[in-house]
């Protein structure tokens, strides 16, 4: 039996331990013997995932820069030190996102298959970024993309591969009953981390332009961080902010549209799994023209792609998309049938063999 190594920096209930939390019930339902080495005394998806042995290594995230960086390369070093003891050469080592450089350094040591999961590019400052890439250049054997674009974006080695996101059945099957095919919401929702780039204050201006709409935005975040984010903010009366939410379901029934503003001079999507969600509820959405995220909206077919900079042709297109029957209908049936080619059988077939294949 194969083992299969996974390491994540973060434990959250963000983007990216979702997706690998995907390929570790694949890994186990398909009898690969599956550990995963992520940092300790924090809930998130990849917390308690039946078949997958747990070893934690440590690591305290900061809000000050510096303490950051320091925390970070520590637990990169006592990461390598605990992989290097535990590894054995026929291990494949799966890295999820650059950041767990100290794995990769432990199984380039030990001369373990090293397999990189990349899901975004956009990281500052730029030594840092060269530095966390050059480190995957150098060891990795495969490294798998998340997106088309993201793939003709790099070429770090030879050997890369692309991997689609996808919903869960869990998912998909609580969304088909769920799903209103005549429902016209009148909120729009906007799920995201809580950062300026991903367009927070362009969602708080459109709330204030549309006060005939329920605005709700789901931030990944807790709410003392919330509370001191939008310190000295005003907030209109129709917009509602909520920390991280383990269910997102109750969001998604509720929503006429959902959005990305993310700034694409500062951070380019390279997927946007929370707008697939939406589109699974068959919701339209406004996303940004450039990135991943393109081959999940087609412009003036299941959404508008629009740089979040242009606030009133934002706020024109959602009052067009949510004021006449007939587009929202076309834009909600054909946001359903894209969503419907992310699926999981073919997410599953596509993870064995990434890990199978070498």
């Amino acid at each position: 039996m194969r083992r299969i190594v996974a390491i994540h920096l973060l434990n959250d209930y963000s983007g990216s331990p979702k997706v690998l939390m995907q390929l570790l019930k694949v890994w186990t339902k398909n009898n690969f013997d599956t550990h995963l080495f992520t940092s300790g005394g924090r809930k998130g998806f990849l917390s308690d995932i039946d078949h997958v042995r747990n070893h934690s290594f440590w690591y305290r995230f900061s809000p000050v820069s510096i303490v950051r960086i320091f925390n970070f390369f520590i637990s990169q070093f006592l990461l390598m030190v605990k992989l290097v003891f535990f590894l054995k050469k026929s291990d494949v080592v799966y890295i999820n996102t650059v950041l767990p450089f100290g794995a990769a350094i432990a199984g380039k040591i030990k001369g373990c298959k090293i397999i990189y999961h990349i899901h975004e590019t956009s990281m500052k400052p730029k030594i840092f970024k060269n530095f966390l890439f050059g480190i995957a250049k150098i060891t990795a054997f495969k490294i798998v993309f998340v997106s088309k674009f993201l793939l003709d974006q790099n070429t770090l080695i030879k050997n890369q591969v692309l991997l689609y996101n996808v919903l869960e059945s869990d998912f998909t099957k609580k969304a088909d009953q769920f799903r209103n095919p005549d429902k016209r919401g009148k909120t729009v929702l906007m799920i995201c981390s809580l950062k300026n780039y991903k367009g927070v204050d362009e969602f708080f201006l459109l709330a204030k332009r549309n006060p005939h709409y329920r605005f709700k935005m789901v931030v990944n975040a807790f709410e003392n961080e919330i509370k001191d984010f939008f310190k000295g903010k005003q907030q209109s009366d129709n917009l509602e902010i909520y920390p991280t939410q383990t269910d997102t379901h109750p969001f998604y029934r509720e929503a006429g549209i959902i959005l990305n503003l993310s700034h694409p001079n500062r951070w380019i999507e390279t997927f946007g799994l929370t707008i697939l969600e939406g589109m699974r509820y068959g919701l339209p959405s406004i996303v940004p023209p450039v990135g991943g995220i393109t081959e999940l909206v087609e412009n003036h077919k299941n959404g508008f792609l629009i740089n979040s900079k242009n606030t009133e042709e934002l706020s024109e297109k959602l009052n067009f998309i949510m004021e006449n029957p007939s587009v929202y209908r076309a834009f909600s049936k054909a946001s359903y049938l894209k969503s419907q080619k992310f699926s999981e059988e073919y997410f599953e077939k596509e993870a064995v063999k990434i890990v199978s294949n070498l």
